[in-house]
């Protein structure tokens, strides 16, 4: 089992920035690709960012805005969000996926995000 839990979210206003990480433990070997997802309420939760190996890849409406990165040392993903916008406010959460796996095996619990207008 591997177990992930994120901080840094929070309450900020439009155009500022906020950093989201996720930290693994448990059998962390056995993961290979993580990411971020995010749920608006009434809404079906997205994909917002993820890495695999060093390779990232982002939703439309976050690129040039949001960076993610992995430091595999800390067993810690990040989420780097800057110019921050009304429509970015959800609860992010964390996920991973075993080595091999096409569906993700881990979420974290989730953390909540508001921007103000």
């Amino acid at each position: 089992q591997v177990q992930l839990v994120e901080s840094g979210g929070g309450l900020v206003q439009a155009g500022g920035s906020l950093r989201l990480s996720c930290t693994a433990s448990g059998r962390i070997w056995s993961i290979d690709a993580m990411g971020w997802y995010r749920q608006a309420p009434g809404k079906q939760r997205e994909l917002v960012a993820g890495i695999t190996n060093g390779n990232t890849n982002y939703a439309d409406s976050v690129k040039g805005r949001f960076t993610i990165s992995r430091n595999n040392a800390k067993n810690t993903v990040y989420l780097q969000m800057n110019s921050l916008k009304p429509e970015d406010t959800a609860v992010y959460y964390c996920s991973a996926k075993r080595v091999g796996s096409a569906l993700i095996d881990y979420w974290g619990q989730g953390t909540q995000v508001t921007v103000s207008s």
